[in-house]
């Protein structure tokens, strides 16, 4: 009978009726039921109640009329109810949770990695490595196993500028980047190598969706074939394309149509591309390197980077069975974990918190892992205190020292203060400053010996007219903001703004009282806009060879007498100045406007500006008040939401400072030399598709072509790493001034700022020496210097998904091909040009061939100026962006043409098997495109856009890919496009 078996567990029960205790049988309730179930069916109309003074004999609570015994029947409606709840609720629950595995409900997690943040001036490109102590503004850590986060492929990207020093602007024609300069970092760097297979006892961690479920699986050793390595690439590959776009109108919605859905911006970040995700796999690399772990497999998880009260102490290392030793110090050894205690505390925090921060956050490798010891921090590591020679454990004493953090909370203002007064003190802390005495040109020199340019850029390099000859060299400001616009133009004033309350929040940190901060601010941001006003704008500046001026000492004090430039030089180069030296200026206009801007505004407020642009970067070493004060600046300029962690500015730092002793490790421990030899190979036909190129063009004459033919034939190439890395004595001889102490944060930052200082500067009076590197190998990026005629590329970029040796040949020339040939072209875009073979400004090429030149190139110009953001309705600048698109454009067409020579002269079918993917329904010649278009996958925050594109020298990603390959004739044949469509325009353009 329905519900019987329900009242049989009432029955169980017992009930009370009018206060007794009575039990209700089995027997009597279905009798009961029974009876009315047969009198429903003889009336077929509901039981109803029958005198007022009697409950209703139909199902639910009432007085049964024969027993007078309380009674309670659920009824057909009631079983219905307990049915249909669950099966409502099961599909909708299904339903949220797919939800939540897509990112579409909820966001926990998204901000898990880390990117340096913060704005800057960009970095010199003529120091030894990246000059300052800058923490470069860059980075999302992935859910795998810890072999395959610490090798991810790719990339890296759009992100804020480097805290670096200042610098100055005309260091850079020198040299140019395939990407930002200040987007450099490193890949992994994990290609396949013989070692041991991972233990089967890991701890299971389940993958993020996005990059981590598509994380290049080759990169783990027991599933390092080629198959699966191809096999990785097209789940990459695919994962990130749209497949209903027109790739013949828009190829890049095509190629990168669901990157946004696979990798949002995390908080921390201004933006995400594939260089930015690289960065992750560097920063992880790193940091175990920099903590003396041999084998950077092992991740030191810490609670900063778990969030786990509970678990963060216990999980920061994993040892198993057989280790008998672990470089992080122990803490307190009596503190043991079981790992099943471990694994459940994660649980419980997961549920509380949500999955997706565990599985951004926790690595837990282990082999045969049966208890989880407790490790400090690297701010509590045992190290040695006494002073060494070896560079390599410089490196990693600063970056102890770095991640101290309790010490340096505890040190407070004092090293800061102290600094100050070495300076004559700060009129804004020091009540009874005067200006007796006061004189501006010592303070600007001696901020200069910390590796600081304000009001003057001083540097030593290459002569841009004699390339053999280092001289001392001058140029205009930079300032606290990235370009003069953000101070002259109204539609800027919210930034202004923001740097004006980022300066009184600083001050006030510093213990000055309110209304003194906000009185000196004003003051000082309105001396630094006239200092932006007497600036000379960028388009004024295109031109170096109007810019350029060499003279001596004697004859610029006639030029500029109110400055003494040689007790100036005498101060930064610390050693005899002449007056007959040579140097060379290119901004003597600014330099007279200077003086006289000095000469009417009071000593306090000059003294009060300078002594800010020093400080602004010492707050990159003082506690988290600052910079919280930092973070909210960054936020309004680029909408980064929150600060990375701290261990990622850690790791930043020691690589941009002590680039070499940081890349000597990772060379050791990583780098394929196999590659090497690809790369050199495919450089070598590189050159002789330009020069087929180069023989084709009509638009040059003759005497002009044979010039530009020993120029491409005299460039020099740097690939990988400078041999003197692997030599421990001549690492060591790099760094041997440079003295750090694992426990003096401040001190070893402004030791690190002299030594580059004193590196630049002892170049002075010495031959240059075009063989040396001016960067560390652990960037993802590649360069050309057109004072040197020479081509760079770092150990960094020769990993996915620019080359791998297992992938086809069509993924290799679209990658590291096209990079190839990008920096070839730079040999001859509007900048390159002025410079010959030996890397002298020369003027070598014919009027006719300037006047096509321009014509050309005019053409790109305009196109890229077309380009609009949508996002935030701004349109391209093609006279800033003119050599990378002239580079970008001419890369591919040589990179093509090499690959299909190549690719004729292969005569095996295996071989010419291989050069497509499974998975993938492309050609081999639509897959060099594709894999060239998705290096530039990537999204930007619209206050980073914004504020990018004032001082961008690339087009975006989305721009170099549609502008390129519109104008590519190969790229509409290969992928059928009909003329006219937006991938194939009639009037196309091109320079080389």
């Amino acid at each position: 009978m329905p519900g019987c078996n329900v009242l049989a567990a009432a029955a169980a029960s017992g009930m009370r009726c009018n206060g007794n205790a009575r039990s209700l049988t089995m027997e009597s309730m279905c009798k009961v039921a029974a009876s009315k179930h047969d009198k429903r069916q003889e009336s077929q109309l509901p039981t109803t109640s029958t005198t007022s003074t009697t409950t209703s004999t139909g199902c639910g609570l009432g007085i049964d009329e024969r027993t007078g015994r309380l009674h309670w029947c659920p009824g057909y409606r009631f079983v219905k109810i307990l049915f249909v709840i669950p099966a409502a609720m099961l599909p909708i629950g299904l339903l949220f949770l797919l939800l939540s595995r897509f990112q579409v409900v909820g966001s926990v997690g998204l901000g898990c990695g880390g990117e340096v943040g913060s704005f800057a001036e960009e970095s010199p490109l003529g120091g030894n490595v990246l000059d300052g102590d800058g923490f470069e503004w860059l980075d999302q850590t992935t859910t795998m196993t810890n072999g395959e986060q610490l090798c991810q492929p790719i990339s890296k990207g759009l992100g804020e500028s480097v805290d670096t020093e200042d610098r100055g602007l005309l260091r850079d024609i020198v040299r140019t980047s395939f990407i930002p300069a200040e987007r450099r970092v490193f890949p992994a760097g994990c290609l396949p190598r013989e070692s041991p297979q991972p233990e089967r006892s890991q701890v299971p961690v389940r993958r993020r969706r996005g990059l981590a479920k598509r994380s290049l699986s080759w990169i783990d050793d027991s599933r390092s074939s080629p198959e699966s390595i191809r096999a990785a690439q097209v789940e990459i590959m695919r994962q990130y394309m749209d497949l209903q776009a027109d790739p013949c109108e828009d190829f890049y919605q095509y190629a990168c149509g669901n990157w946004d859905r696979v990798n949002p911006i995390p908080k921390d970040k201004a933006a995400l591309d594939t260089f930015e995700l690289l960065r992750e796999s560097l920063d992880l690399v790193l940091k175990n390197l920099l903590l003396g772990e041999e084998s950077a497999s092992s991740s030191t998880v810490g609670e900063e980077e778990l969030g786990v009260p509970e678990v963060g102490n216990a999980l920061s290392t994993v040892r198993s069975k057989t280790t008998t030793t672990t470089t992080t110090t122990t803490a307190n050894p009596s503190l043991d974990v079981p790992l099943h205690r471990v694994r459940k505390r994660v649980r419980r925090w997961r549920r509380r918190k949500g999955k997706r921060a565990v599985q951004n956050k926790l690595i837990i490798r282990t082999t045969q892992v049966k208890r989880v010891r407790k490790s400090v921090p690297p701010s509590r590591t045992k190290v040695n205190n006494t002073e060494t020679d070896d560079a390599e454990t410089k490196a990693r004493h600063l970056f102890v020292s770095c991640m101290n953090y309790e010490l340096i909370e505890k040190r407070g203002l004092e090293p800061l203060r102290a600094l100050l007064d070495s300076f004559g003190g700060w009129p804004l802390l020091d009540p009874t400053w005067n200006d007796t005495g006061f004189d501006w040109l010592n303070l600007t020199a001696h901020i200069r010996r910390y590796n600081n340019d304000v009001l003057i850029v001083e540097w030593v390099g290459p002569d841009i007219k004699n390339s053999d000859e280092n001289i001392v060299q001058f140029d205009q400001t930079t300032l606290g903001l990235p370009t003069r616009e953000y101070y002259l133009q109204p539609a800027n004033r919210k930034y202004l703004d923001a740097y004006r309350e980022f300066m009184v929040e600083v001050i006030e940190l510093l213990g000055v009282p309110p209304d003194t901060a906000r009185r000196a601010t004003d003051e000082m941001i309105e001396f630094e806009v006239q200092l932006a006003n007497i600036t000379n704008p960028p388009e004024e500046r295109n031109n170096v060879s109007t810019l350029y001026r060499k003279l001596i000492l004697e004859n610029l004090h006639d030029e500029v007498p109110e400055i003494d430039w040689t007790r100036y030089l005498a101060i930064v180069t610390e050693r005899p100045v002449n007056a007959s030296d040579f140097v060379v200026m290119f901004a003597m206009g600014y330099m007279q406007d200077l003086v006289e801007l000095i000469g009417q505004t009071e000593s306090r407020i000059v003294a009060n500006y300078l002594l800010w642009r020093f400080v602004r970067h010492r707050i990159n070493n003082l506690d988290d008040r600052f910079l919280g004060a930092k973070q909210r600046f960054s936020n309004a300029l680029f909408g980064r939401e929150k600060n990375p962690p701290r261990w990622k500015n850690c790791v930043t730092q020691v690589n941009a400072n002590m680039g070499m002793a940081v890349g000597a490790m990772f060379v050791r421990r990583y780098f394929d030399e196999n590659s090497k030899k690809d790369t050199l190979t495919m450089t070598h036909e590189l050159q002789e598709a330009f020069r087929e190129i180069l023989a084709q063009t009509e638009w040059i004459d003759a005497a002009t072509k044979r010039l530009a033919e020993q120029k491409v034939n005299a460039m020099s190439l740097r690939i990988g790493y400078p041999n003197f890395i692997l030599s421990q004595a001549d690492l060591n001889a790099r760094y041997a001034t440079l003295t750090v102490h694992p426990e003096r944060y401040f001190e070893n930052t402004l030791a690190v700022l002299s030594h580059i200082r004193r590196s630049d500067q002892e170049k002075l009076g010495q031959v240059v020496n075009k063989t040396a590197w001016h960067t560390a190998p652990a960037v993802v990026n590649a360069y050309y210097s057109r004072n040197k005629n020479q081509i760079m590329f770092p150990a960094g970029i020769l990993q996915p998904p620019f080359y791998h040796r297992h992938f086809p040949r069509s993924i290799n020339y679209g990658g590291i091909g096209v990079v190839i040939g990008h920096e070839l072209t730079h040999g001859f875009d509007d900048k390159g040009r002025l410079f010959d073979r030996d890397g002298n400004l020369y003027r070598w090429w014919s009027d006719g061939a300037i006047e096509a030149f321009h014509e050309r190139a005019a053409c790109l110009v305009q196109q890229y100026g077309r380009y609009t953001i949508d996002e935030i309705g701004v349109q391209l600048d093609g006279e800033t962006t003119q050599g990378e698109n002239i580079a970008d454009n001419g890369g591919i067409k040589q990179a093509f043409l090499a690959y299909t020579k190549w690719l004729a002269a292969q005569t095996d079918p295996r071989v010419l098997a291989l050069e497509t993917l499974p998975g993938l329904n492309v050609t081999n010649t639509q897959l060099f495109f594709l894999n060239f278009a998705q290096i530039w996958c990537g999204a930007m925050r619209p206050e980073a856009t914004r504020n990018k594109l004032k001082t961008a020298v690339h087009s975006p990603g989305r721009f170099r890919v549609i502008g390129t390959l519109s104008n590519s004739e190969d790229f509409a044949r290969e992928y059928r496009c009909p003329v006219g469509s937006h991938m194939n325009p009639a009037d196309k353009c091109s320079v080389w």
